[in-house]
């Protein structure tokens, strides 16, 4: 069923690309920090705009391995962008996640996968024409895994 609603989200946003007009779409790299085990990680984004100041933004998070655990998070998260000024933006955000922990437990690997929502806020600061810096703070509400999320990142729109 996960995999299911997974391919169902990449096939709707594939579609929204496909019809975006250009400047529509950015992609970006992130760094990101996780308060629930203190892990740091590194993703990737991709924003979508079928709507002007809708944005639809997939990501896929890595967080590295701390204390025997590691993490990978999935997110679809919807912006709503307020431009305050020509060169920055505010958005408030609320998404789905996927987060799936694995735990090195010395004779093995165990690992539990929880699905969630994401309610949060989000800043960017055009550099140059195409090229942006972003933060986003959130909180996941994740069974067992509640925890905030805090994202540093760069983007390039198309």
């Amino acid at each position: 069923m996960k995999k299911f609603i997974f391919l169902a989200v990449l096939a709707i946003v594939t579609a929204l690309g496909a019809s975006a007009e250009k400047g529509d779409i950015a992609a970006g790299a992130q760094f990101a920090y996780a308060s629930k085990n203190s892990m740091a990680g590194l993703g990737l984004q991709l924003q979508v705009e079928p709507v002007n100041r809708f944005r639809i933004a997939p990501e896929f998070m890595y967080f590295f391995k701390n204390d025997g655990l590691s993490a990978i998070n999935a997110n679809v998260n919807l912006h709503y962008v307020i431009p305050t000024s020509t060169t920055f933006a505010i958005y408030p955000m609320l998404g789905f996640t996927y987060a799936n922990y694995k735990w090195d437990v010395g004779f093995g690997d165990t690992s539990v996968g929880r699905c969630g929502a994401n309610v949060g806020v989000g800043a960017e600061y055009r550099i140059q024409d195409r090229l942006s810096f972003f933060s986003e703070e959130r909180f996941q509400i994740i069974e067992d895994f509640n925890q905030s999320v805090t994202v540093l990142g760069l983007k390039y729109t198309f």
